[in-house]
């Protein structure tokens, strides 16, 4: 990989029992902001939870900065930053106890930026509340500003809008240019269109 290359996947191959979704799929990732496009049910967040290392490939290789999730998946993990969304795997946990529990597992963590993330999203009023009593758009801001303080090599986001007041998404373009020029780092971002005022450095179609 040349020195700005921070992901590479190569032949990548999934489907589910009912349906494919890729079909030695590949691409190579510079450091930056990357958006996933496509449309509902063209396997965005599939690719997202394959990228984690959540869903395991039937063929096809991942290497995030050299390591590979099939020869190293702690090591891999541990460059990874990945929150679904739609999950209710942090449903009992306040957000400011999920928030606290992050600088242990990213050493590149910026609290100065989560400050900032908290400010723009207008958390505060939120962060004693476990997520289970949050909002579609206030669980989303919250995810978002662990994933853009976190520092991760590998960060992924998913469908980043649903639920968001007009100035949480406006905030969110703003935060997205600010990671956009961190070295060694790449934000994937998978959404069914270009957000407005982003610098995306890479666009990848997903076409069913």
């Amino acid at each position: 990989m040349s020195e700005n290359l921070v992901l590479q996947v190569d032949g990548l191959c999934f489907s589910y029992p009912e349906c494919g979704v890729l079909d030695q799929w590949s691409v190579a990732l510079p450091a930056g902001l990357a958006l996933v496009r496509g449309d509902e049910s063209s396997g965005k967040t599939t690719l997202l939870r394959l990228l984690a290392g959540e869903l395991h490939p039937q063929a096809g290789e991942i290497v995030l900065q050299g390591v590979n999730p099939s020869d190293a998946p702690k090591a891999y993990a541990q460059e990874v930053f990945w929150a679904d969304p739609r999950s209710g795997d942090l449903d009992k946990l306040t957000v400011l106890g999920w928030l606290d529990s992050l600088p242990a597992r990213y050493p590149l963590w910026d609290a100065a930026a989560l400050a900032a993330h908290t400010e723009g999203f207008m958390l505060q009023e939120h962060l004693d509340k476990p997520f289970y009593a949050l909002s579609t758009g206030s669980k989303r801001k919250v995810l978002m500003a662990g994933a853009l303080a976190c520092g991760a090599p590998l960060t992924l986001i998913d469908e980043p809008i649903g639920g968001l007041d007009k100035p949480s998404v406006a905030y969110l373009a703003r935060a997205l240019a600010q990671v956009a020029g961190q070295p060694g780092r790449v934000v994937v971002v998978a959404h069914f269109e270009a957000l407005p005022g982003v610098p995306w450095g890479a666009v990848v179609e997903l076409v069913r």
